[in-house]
């Protein structure tokens, strides 16, 4: 397996943690090098997610946690939102998840949907589980022109 870092994340499932999620993977893809828009589509992708699962997921009951992990690769950032557990078990999470199609009926993952073909729209990959509670992970490719040199670009050395 390459190397990679992962960040785990546990907020409560209330509204107003969705914009500290949102600066959390914005600052994780600035630091990785990703270009303006594609932050701007991670902090999107992100609360779409998150909205849902805030709305949706402990609608029974009053207390609940959002889980989100960051797989940081040399090549793409990896985002899960998880609404009902503990502490990522990757291996599972990604023996078990498979790709969001769009003819999948979103109201027979959770009722109200997602926002997912917007998810979809704005992600270079999308899998979903549901076994217990949504996982969604989410992919964003980092570009290899975005960081460093471009081959375009003049070089100073001589």
């Amino acid at each position: 397996m390459e190397p990679f870092d992962f960040i785990e994340i546990k907020v409560p499932a209330k509204a107003e943690y969705v914009g500290v999620v949102r600066l959390s993977v914005s600052g994780v893809a600035n630091r990785m090098g990703f270009t303006y828009e594609d932050i701007e589509d991670l902090k999107v992708a992100i609360s779409e997610a998150m909205t849902n699962a805030v709305t949706h997921a402990y609608r029974d009951k009053e207390e609940g946690e959002i889980t989100i992990g960051f797989g940081v690769y040399r090549n793409r950032l990896e985002v899960m939102v998880a609404d009902r557990g503990g502490s990522f078990d990757l291996k599972r999470v990604k023996s078990g998840i498979g790709p969001y199609r769009q003819t999948e009926s979103i109201e027979g993952l959770r009722e109200g949907g997602f926002g997912l073909f917007l998810i979809d729209a704005l992600m270079d990959k999308v899998e979903i589980t549901n076994d217990y509670g949504v996982i969604v992970l989410m992919t964003k490719f980092l570009h290899e022109n975005e960081v460093g040199l471009d081959d375009d670009q003049i070089s100073t050395t001589q």
